[in-house]
């Protein structure tokens, strides 16, 4: 499967060997929103939602999932990230979700940032779902990464 990395020469998946690739500074930001009802966004910002401090809890497993990412995803390299950020801030329509990832190794970590925007949009939905049931968790994407061969990419 010519272009796939994960498939060798047979069609079966394995980890791609990153061993000849040069150490550089990597990094990624992934975004995403929880569109929910106007009451529901009001709820959360004003602190009344019955499981607590809603983006402050999703913050913090968006940091977790990130390093947690190779768990997760059967294929990925574990790897020393050395900074996560998680912001969530309110869109009219719900909450937005930005992660950006860094490390400095031999492959990038945008899987680790598009990680962490599921894990805190699945976090805010987790802890409202009782009073908001058509939520939608949507637009997530790779918005930014850096570094390695294939250089900067950029999207909005």
């Amino acid at each position: 499967m010519a272009g796939l990395t994960h498939f060798d020469d047979q069609g079966a998946a394995h980890m791609v060997d990153v061993s000849d690739k040069a150490v550089t500074a990597r990094v990624a930001t992934a975004k995403g929103r929880v569109v929910m009802a106007p009451e529901t966004r009001a709820m959360i910002e004003e602190g009344r939602a019955k499981k607590g401090d809603v983006l402050s809890v999703a913050r913090l497993a968006g940091i977790m999932g990130a390093k947690k990412t190779p768990d997760l995803i059967p294929l990925c390299h574990p790897l020393a990230i050395t900074k996560v950020s998680v912001d969530l801030s309110y869109a009219e329509d719900g909450v937005d979700i930005e992660a950006t990832v860094k490390t400095t190794g031999q492959t990038g970590v945008e899987m680790e940032a598009l990680t962490a925007v599921n894990i805190a949009a699945l976090t805010v939905y987790d802890m409202v779902k009782a009073v908001d049931k058509t939520m939608q968790i949507t637009d997530i994407r790779v918005v930014l990464k850096d570094g390695g061969k294939s250089g900067r990419f950029i999207s909005e």
